[in-house]
């Protein structure tokens, strides 16, 4: 994690974000919200409202998803999707690809031509709250805001939730 790069990375968010009025959304915290469980205690919310967005390598490059915090890839469907076993870049790759650090990964004010898909677990809950360009950071979005300020590309399901016993 390289904080030299939070600013910038943060502000290509804030750009894309501006451009649908959303940018006042945005929360900064004082604390890591890098993972769905700092993220959560962060905002003050469940961690399976937390959107969190995965980055993976095909051969045409990098996509991202974005799944709910509860949510695990599940290989067979991800397999089905994108016809390969699913495969995470490094965080050199991913800084360079999809132009955010690792912890900071948000669907906001990416490189041009990184596809974007939303994965249906998400469709659980009205807010979620994906982070901003950098790891101590989210923004309060609908589902229908995320869709339309993502780009995605379509609603996929590649994701598994966790059983309850």
């Amino acid at each position: 994690f390289r904080k030299d790069l939070t600013p910038m990375s943060m502000e290509k968010a804030r750009a894309h974000l501006a451009k649908f009025g959303l940018e006042d959304r945005i929360q900064e915290f004082d604390v890591s919200s890098a993972t769905v469980e700092l993220a959560a205690q962060a905002v003050g919310v469940e961690g399976a409202r937390i959107a969190k967005t995965l980055s993976f390598q095909l051969e045409s490059g990098c996509i991202l998803i974005v799944a709910a915090g509860d949510a695990r890839i599940d290989n067979h469907k991800y397999k089905s999707v994108f016809h390969k076993k699913a495969s995470m870049p490094s965080p050199e790759v991913v800084l360079n690809e999809i132009g955010h650090p690792v912890g900071g990964v948000c669907p906001f004010g990416i490189n041009p031509g990184v596809p974007v898909y939303l994965d249906e677990s998400l469709k659980r809950f009205d807010p979620v709250y994906p982070a901003a360009g950098t790891a101590n950071s989210a923004v309060e979005l609908s589902i229908d805001e995320l869709y339309r300020c993502s780009g995605a590309t379509a609603w996929i399901d590649v994701c598994k939730l966790p059983t309850t016993t």
